[in-house]
């Protein structure tokens, strides 16, 4: 024999509710009407001693009472209140959607249309095309039943490396800054930069840009303007406009509002569309003609009326226990970090992981992982990802504790300042912060550098 613990349904609910963000939540109690019959939405206004769910049992029903009600409420939320106005995240039309625009206008034939369109469909967020011409061949012909050759893809990709925005369909780097120069005036600088990408590239991206001038013939000025040309073209152009969530604009609501008023930081839930939900009146009447009934049918019905309404009784009080796990632990994250969210100060951002927000709730680590994922704050400077605010700690050295997030800062800002045609190495960067007060090693500086995106000091060399 041996002892395991099982999750109750309505254990297993809120573990399910609590990851999910404003958005999907609503969406969530949308499929959650729609596959119980027992809940309806209540359309009418009722008082306030009636808006806590509350459970439904046959003593408690009569005909002339008023229908018990299953309620989901935020903040107290009423029906006849205008529905709140969200801050939000937009993106741009879709990436694939434009790119299907400027096709329409192209004078094609329905099937160079059907292959441009296949091609369109194969370039990933960036704009390019990875793969190769002969896999989009092979690809058009067992899942699009389209006869093609390399040829005439090819012809279709140089079609749409016409459209807007410039460089997209690039199959590299090179061809994508390539394809934007030759569109700019053919000026000495913007030759020499088109000559640097088709004929020097390598050389370019090591920084050597002494082999660069001897093998062109030109001097430190000319390789200046060709360079600052370069450094003006866009390497990611499907970056402009964003393909997420299946073409449609996305948005992000936040989960949290904080306001600092007075000298006091305020914590809020906005309040959101959610719809109240009551028990259908007819549900209820099979429970109460079955209970006295010794029918089979009739209490077969009554027992799968009964399954439903403990359902709905578990999701209301799931979305109950949601919304104060939230609360409690967005609450311990601002008393945690109280001075970084008087101002948004990084340097005031304390070390923190999810064991001391654990510890502050008393909920398990697992918890506060379910809830920081995919949440939003939005404060008085700004709007936030709930993991923005967890980082581990380094000793300073006055044994201090400082954030990863604030040493990456002060790495940040040494780099900012070097002098870029003697970028500082590793081990000159371990000097600097240290002068700083900063006791970190040189693996960590190139951990930390790597983090933030930042190149070697042989890449980081500029004119």
């Amino acid at each position: 024999m041996k002892q395991t613990q099982k999750l109750s349904p309505l254990q297993i609910q809120t573990i399910k509710l609590i990851e999910l963000p404003v958005q999907e939540l609503e969406q969530r109690i949308k499929k959650e009407l729609e596959e119980n019959p027992v809940l309806d939405e209540d359309v009418q206004n009722e008082t306030d001693e009636d808006q806590a769910p509350r459970e439904v049992s046959l003593s408690e029903y009569k005909e002339d009472d008023a229908i018990p009600s299953y309620r989901l409420r935020s903040d107290n939320y009423n029906s006849k209140d205008e529905r709140p106005q969200y801050n939000t995240f937009s993106v741009k039309e879709s990436f694939t959607q434009n790119l299907m625009e400027q096709l329409g206008y192209r004078n094609l034939s329905e099937h160079q249309f059907q292959v441009a369109a296949f091609i369109v469909g194969s370039l990933d967020d960036d704009g390019y095309l990875r793969r190769s011409l002969d896999s989009i061949v092979d690809d058009l012909s067992f899942r699009a039943n389209i006869e093609t050759d390399e040829q005439e893809v090819l012809d279709m990709l140089k079609v749409i490396q016409e459209f807007d925005p410039p460089g997209v369909g690039a199959r590299d780097l090179r061809e994508c800054l390539l394809l934007q120069i030759r569109l700019l005036k053919h000026t000495e600088e913007v030759q020499n930069a088109e000559r640097i990408l088709k004929d020097y590239f390598t050389e370019f991206t090591n920084k050597h840009f002494q082999k660069i001038m001897t093998r062109m013939g030109i001097g430190e000025k000319e390789l200046k303007a060709a360079m600052s040309k370069i450094l003006k073209l866009n390497p990611s152009p499907g970056g402009q406009i964003d393909d997420s969530y299946n073409d449609q604009a996305q948005q992000i609501v936040p989960d949290f509002l904080l306001d600092y008023q007075d000298g006091e930081l305020i914590l809020t839930m906005p309040r959101f569309s959610i719809p109240e939900l009551r028990v259908n009146r007819k549900y209820a009447d099979i429970l109460m003609e079955a209970a006295n009934s010794s029918e089979r049918e009739k209490k077969d019905a009554a027992t799968f009326v009964k399954k439903k309404l403990d359902s709905a009784k578990w999701f209301v009080e799931a979305l109950k226990q949601r919304h104060n796990t939230l609360m409690s632990t967005m609450q311990a994250i601002v008393d945690y970090q109280h001075d970084y969210f008087i101002d948004g100060d990084e340097s005031h951002l304390k070390p923190m992981v999810l064991k001391d927000i654990a510890e502050k709730t008393g909920f398990d680590i697992s918890t506060i992982s379910r809830v920081v994922n995919s949440k939003y704050i939005e404060t008085h400077f700004g709007i936030y990802s709930l993991k923005y605010f967890f980082s581990e700690g380094l000793e300073n050295q006055d044994g201090e504790e400082v954030s990863t997030r604030e040493l990456k800062k002060a790495l940040q800002e040494c780099v900012d300042a070097e002098d870029k045609r003697k970028p500082l190495t590793d081990d000159e960067l371990v000097t600097i912060m240290k002068s700083k007060g900063y006791k970190v090693a040189r693996r960590t500086i190139a951990k930390y550098r790597d983090q933030l995106g930042i190149p070697k000091a042989r890449l980081r060399k500029e004119l």
